[in-house]
């Protein structure tokens, strides 16, 4: 009887395997066709008893699981998953990337000490995959991408869905974006990848109908007010044909110009139309971009055309990128675009300007085609003699060993996008990076921080150039594939706090000085702070915005010296740093020489600026000095404690304000140039309210208009008066116009002839804030934009 029972059991056992291994064959068949839904329900069961699994095959049962999870965006039980299979002891060199998907789990869930320990571990047991030291030193310190969070408004939109909406794109005075939607004529097709309805374009016509939810809070909190269903009035084509008025903003191909509205009325709509059901299939329709003039779409698409479905040759439908055309209302047969290929995906499109200022010259987007940093990657594409040329790879600035996807441009040409592959807050962060002229090379890449990012997916961002609002995507809500549209507003300072490094050396030895006083002065509001250097001699401060400060360094046994340091017209948040040289005595009492160093940048996007000639002029004998910038657009002189010094700068076709450094610190040694086109950056000429006449502060800076236009006799500008958003458009119109002529009257008394002058009025058109019809502003803030600005028509 026991020879039976042992035998019973021995059976049931070997029974007990086969059917285990049997459904993690069939959970493997499932995983291979990345039909993670399934796969996860068939891992599941088969580990449910683990015992009944060999330990390979355990171990690869719940690596297997832990993605599935984190594909199908469920982080908790991926956390759940990586956290069993790797306390079960030391994995294999085939299991390490486990550590890397660990460590994003636990940044997902907001656990960023876990996620550093799982960084850190994963850099340990590799060494190809060099993102670890980047990831872990962010999260030792997760606040610098909290320090902007109270700049922001996120709100939560109405016309989400428990479907999923994303990656927003304004078209005329609407919104396009994407949604998971029923299907038409009986088919519901679904992904197998999380057993969602395909996707396709939706049109809102009008964003006055948009609500939202409760504002949320840093990271994007749950609104506990249920989302409403909303209906669009009209499909796209549909357009009401009205002759233009002088109030009509243009947001048709909208590359994120200063036209979002944020004047919300607080209406009930209905369910939402198709954008067009021409350009939708039973596929999948996804990010879409659309020309400046409204007349063309790009968009992305699976790779189904014309009654054809392909696949690549390891049986995969991919992505592509198609394109059509609007005429009469009616979109023409969608094209594919030349580099799309059966083998790899190409999607999410962004059109932008080209360096020559020409709109939609330069197309950005995604693709895993062969040659790239890792996942997907940004690519860009230039438009010349009639056709989309040879893809580029925007670099390692921009591209990582992850995923970066869904790229934006706006209206200045610099673009968004987001990346799993760098240092973030979790899942997609979104990114911003500047870059130069060609559209081609990066200047710098910034994570936007809170409450924009958060621990989960935020992607397809749209904005204006200073980021006054927009719109993005998000999971934060309720995680998953429950992606939604969030509105934001910036209510603060687009940079609040600029990162200074302070560096106090001896002027002879360039030692470190430890243990140096610093006071940080701040005329702008009478504070003053005491600082002391650390054992390298240094000191690390978080500044305002928009100021200008005076650090003076004491020590025993040396000279004190005051160097000055403005964050004025700063157009990054990049750390920057300051040296300040101690010198002693000498036998005779004074000091020896000290070094001015300083950059030249161009007037509109803050580019260095090679080879131009730089020219001191000392206050106390009147000697010159000159240097020549280097590629950094960098210069340095040796200077003398106690004097006064003016700065020039020279160059071709270029012309610049200058500068001054005063004895006590005060002013910059940084030099800005213009070029025929620009708008000069001097202080603000403002008006009273409702008043035309020329304030004694205003002529104090008109003064430096005259000083400029004697130092270039060929100059000519245009006097641009703006006026708040209070009274009528006429009104504003024609008070602008007087503030023009004014100041145009007031430049001719001083002698500048009539004909390097000309006065335009702009009205309440082109507002710097919020400040509205209808909004409720401070006074200090509604004259923000009553202001007079001097833009370069001539120069030579």
């Amino acid at each position: 009887m026991i020879r039976f029972f042992s035998t019973l059991a021995l059976v049931w056992l070997t029974v007990s395997l086969v059917l285990a291994q049997s459904i993690t064959k069939k959970a493997d068949n499932q995983f291979d066709q990345l039909a993670y839904s399934r796969a996860i329900e068939l891992y599941e069961q088969a580990l449910s008893n683990p015992k009944n699994l060999a330990e390979k095959e355990r171990r690869d049962a719940q690596a297997k699981l832990g993605y599935s999870y984190q594909q199908t965006r469920d982080m908790p039980n991926a956390e759940r998953v990586y956290r069993d299979l790797i306390n079960s002891g030391t994995l294999p060199a085939d299991y390490n990337k486990c550590y890397l998907f660990y460590a994003q789990t636990l940044a997902s869930n907001g656990k960023y000490r876990e996620a550093q320990e799982a960084y850190e571990k994963f850099g340990s047991v590799q060494s190809s995959d060099k993102r670890s030291p980047s990831f872990s030193k962010l999260y030792s310190d997760a606040s610098a991408l909290t320090r902007n969070a109270g700049s922001y408004k996120v709100e939560f939109l109405s016309m989400n869905t428990k479907r999923a909406e994303f990656s927003p794109m304004l078209y005329k005075d609407g919104l396009v974006f994407v949604s998971a939607s029923n299907g038409g004529n009986g088919i519901k097709r679904v992904f197998k990848w999380n057993n969602t309805p395909f996707l396709d374009l939706y049109y809102l016509p009008d964003l006055k109908t948009v609500k939202s939810s409760k504002a949320f809070s840093l990271g994007g909190s749950k609104s506990s007010k249920k989302p409403v269903q909303t209906r669009l009035i009209r499909p796209l084509g549909s357009d009401d044909y009205t002759a233009p008025t002088a109030n009509d903003t243009r947001t048709v191909g909208f590359y994120g110009g200063n036209n979002i509205s944020k004047g919300y009325e607080d209406q009930p709509i209905s369910e939402s139309d198709r954008f067009s059901r021409t350009l939708n299939t039973k596929y999948h329709e996804g990010p879409a971009t659309f020309t400046k003039d409204g007349s063309r779409v790009i968009f992305t698409r699976n790779n189904f055309n014309e009654g054809q479905y392909r696949q690549s040759t390891d049986g995969v439908n991919k992505l592509k990128l198609f394109t059509a055309t609007q005429t009469n209302g009616t979109w023409s047969k969608a094209e594919e675009l030349p580099f799309n290929s059966d083998e790899y995906s190409t999607g999410h499109p962004a059109l932008s300007k080209g360096a020559n200022g020409e709109p939609d010259q330069l197309l950005y987007f995604a693709s895993d085609r062969p040659g790239g940093f890792g996942g997907t990657d940004i690519y860009v594409s230039k438009w010349t003699n009639g056709k989309w040329g040879d893809p580029i790879n925007l670099g390692k600035e921009v591209n990582s060993k992850g995923n970066e996807l869904f790229p934006f441009a706006d209206e200045k040409g610099n673009i968004y996008f987001s990346s799993d592959g760098r240092a973030g807050l979790g899942d997609l962060d979104i990114f911003y990076a500047q870059l130069m002229p060609d559209g081609q090379q990066v200047r710098f890449v910034r994570n936007l921080g809170e409450p924009i990012n958060s621990s989960k997916d935020d992607f397809g961002i749209v904005t204006d150039g200073d980021r006054n609002a927009g719109y993005f995507s998000s999971n934060r809500k309720h995680g998953g594939a429950d992606d939604d549209v969030y509105r934001f507003t910036r209510e603060g300072s687009l940079y609040p706090c600029r990162e200074l490094t302070v560096s106090v050396v001896d002027a002879m030895s360039r030692e470190p000085l430890a243990n140096t006083v610093i006071a940080l002065d701040n005329p702008k509001n009478d504070k003053q702070k005491e600082l002391k250097t650390d054992a390298e001699g240094l000191v690390k401060i978080c500044l305002d915005v928009d100021s200008d400060f005076k650090f003076m360094a004491s020590r025993e046994g040396y000279i004190d010296n005051t160097v000055g340091f403005s964050t004025m017209d700063l157009s990054d948040d990049q750390p920057s740093r300051l040296e300040i040289l101690l010198d002693k005595p000498t036998s005779s009492g004074t000091s020896t020489a000290s070094i001015l160093r300083g950059r030249v940048t161009t007037q509109t996007d803050k580019l260095p600026i090679a080879g131009v000639n730089v020219v001191l002029v000392n206050g106390c004998d009147g000697s010159k000095q000159e240097a020549t910038t280097g590629p950094d657009g960098s210069y340095e002189f040796a200077v003398q404690p106690g004097c006064d010094y003016s700065l020039e700068a020279m160059k071709d076709s270029m012309g610049t304000l200058g500068s001054r450094v005063t004895k006590d610190g005060a002013g910059s040694s940084d030099l800005t140039m213009f070029r025929e086109g620009d708008v000069i950056k001097i202080d603000n000429i403002y008006y009273n309210l409702n008043k035309s006449a020329i304030r004694p502060d205003a002529a104090v800076e008109l003064d430096k208009v005259v000083a400029l236009l004697t130092k270039y006799p060929a100059m000519t500008i245009e006097m641009r008066s703006h006026t708040d958003s209070r009274a009528t458009a006429i009104y504003n119109k024609t008070l602008s116009s007087n503030r023009a002529k004014a100041a145009v009257a007031y430049l001719k008394s001083k002698g500048i002839a009539t004909k390097r002058l000309i006065a335009k009025g702009y009205g309440e058109s082109e507002l710097l804030n919020k400040c509205k019809d209808g909004v409720n502003c401070p006074e200090d803030e509604h004259q923000q934009n009553r202001r007079t600005e001097i833009k370069i028509l001539k120069l030579d």
